[in-house]
């Protein structure tokens, strides 16, 4: 972001209906049926769907799973997620094929532990992490709003409070900033798949209140009703899959910052926590979290580099945006010494080996409420105390 105080900033989030979101919730499923099995389990899944076919493909090592077991799995997501549609169904009318065969045995060779050699990165890359103090869970405030919206349409849909709204939806929302702090809210909007019985003003209708249960009443303070768009291209009758292909992941900037913060280019679901696509984003995050959760800065951005089959990050690299080199280097150090970046160390650090990641494939894998299973362990504050002066 550049040093300007005053400006507008706009993100987006999708539901878990929307078909690149279907296409996650399954890889991670698939990630998650192995790792229960073995934690130790390697997994690089990608999902394709589209009309009334879903495609999986990838690389596992682990425990045997028959094929019949996961289209099963793959079936109850949808069903899950809500689709029972002409073109796209859990019923059988949906084809699932599923083609994930062995590793790589160059890859494994590279990735695992050996005598005095601790396993070494699943690949090379570069992740980013990043926090704020814009909301309480210390996410950007665009993006975090986004998901709110989205995330408490589905739980209405799903319980039939909600009605004649599908399961494909995408919200996004606009904040005008002034001296750099988000003020108010500039626009709002929301796009969703509805049945062929109602019309647009009706949607209008039934979406209105998720703006206003989503976002606080301070940022709403005179919002021009003309900058709440629903729908803006008319009818969304035909939605997820079968209106548009999805592909696992496509929507790597709403599944972390909303644009916000860099991005390191790699998608999380699908892979297990060896790939540091996922694992070292997650120990970027947890660590940003964490210095801004220390008051010693309101905003925090760190990135990890890495290299196939070496365990240590190649570099860390620190901004606190106040251009404060002293503070900057304390920080650098504190991370140094208190967090331990290797694979193994990240997955050990935030107890990564478990089937903990269907949930993350939908509304952001930031911002979440650590839970007692382990899901969203990287969203503790737990080492802020590290990092106070």
């Amino acid at each position: 972001m550049s040093d300007h105080k005053n400006y507008l900033f706009t993100s987006e989030s999708v539901s878990e209906g929307h078909p690149d979101k279907v296409s996650d919730r399954i890889s991670d499923m698939v990630v998650d049926s192995y790792i229960s099995k073995d934690p130790f389990s390697r997994i690089a899944c990608e999902t394709l769907t589209t009309t009334n076919k879903v495609v999986l493909a990838g690389e596992i090592r682990g425990p045997e799973i028959q094929k019949e077991e996961i289209i099963q799995k793959v079936r109850n997501c949808i069903k899950d997620i809500g689709y029972d549609q002409e073109g796209f169904t859990w019923k059988e009318a949906t084809k699932i094929e599923c083609h994930l065969h062995s590793q790589s045995t160059d890859i494994a060779m590279g990735v695992d532990s050996s005598g005095n050699k601790d396993e070494g990165a699943g690949d090379q890359g570069i992740m980013f992490g990043y926090a704020c103090d814009e909301t309480d869970v210390l996410m950007p405030a665009p993006i975090h709003y986004s998901h709110k919206i989205l995330r408490l349409m589905a739980e209405d849909r799903k319980s039939g409070k909600l009605k004649n709204i599908e399961p494909d939806s995408k919200s996004q929302v606009t904040f005008e900033y002034i001296n750099g702090k988000p003020t108010k809210v500039k626009s709002v909007v929301i796009s969703s798949q509805h049945s062929a019985d109602i019309n647009q003003s009706q949607v209008r209708d039934l979406l209105r209140p998720y703006l206003l249960r989503s976002i606080p009443k301070n940022y709403l303070e005179g919002f021009n009703e003309q900058e709440f768009y629903v729908n803006p291209t008319g009818n969304f009758v035909i939605g997820g899959p079968d209106g548009d292909c999805g592909l696992t992941g496509r929507k790597i900037i709403v599944d972390t910052y909303g644009g916000a913060a860099p991005h390191g280019g790699g998608a999380f679901s699908g892979k297990d926590p060896t790939k540091v696509d996922r694992s070292a984003a997650y120990a970027a995050r947890y660590i940003a979290k964490n210095v801004v959760a220390s008051k010693i800065s309101n905003k925090c951005l760190i990135q990890l580099a890495y290299a196939i089959g070496v365990s240590k990050p190649l570099s860390i690299y620190v901004d606190l945006f106040d251009k404060d080199l002293d503070k900057n280097k304390f920080v650098e150090e504190k991370i140094k010494e208190n967090f331990d970046l290797s694979p193994r160390g990240i997955r050990e650090m935030l107890n990564l080996n478990k089937p903990i990641y269907e949930k993350t494939a939908a509304y952001g894998h930031f911002g979440r409420s650590p839970e007692d299973n382990g899901s969203f362990s990287w969203e503790k504050t737990d080492k802020s105390g590290v990092f106070s002066k």
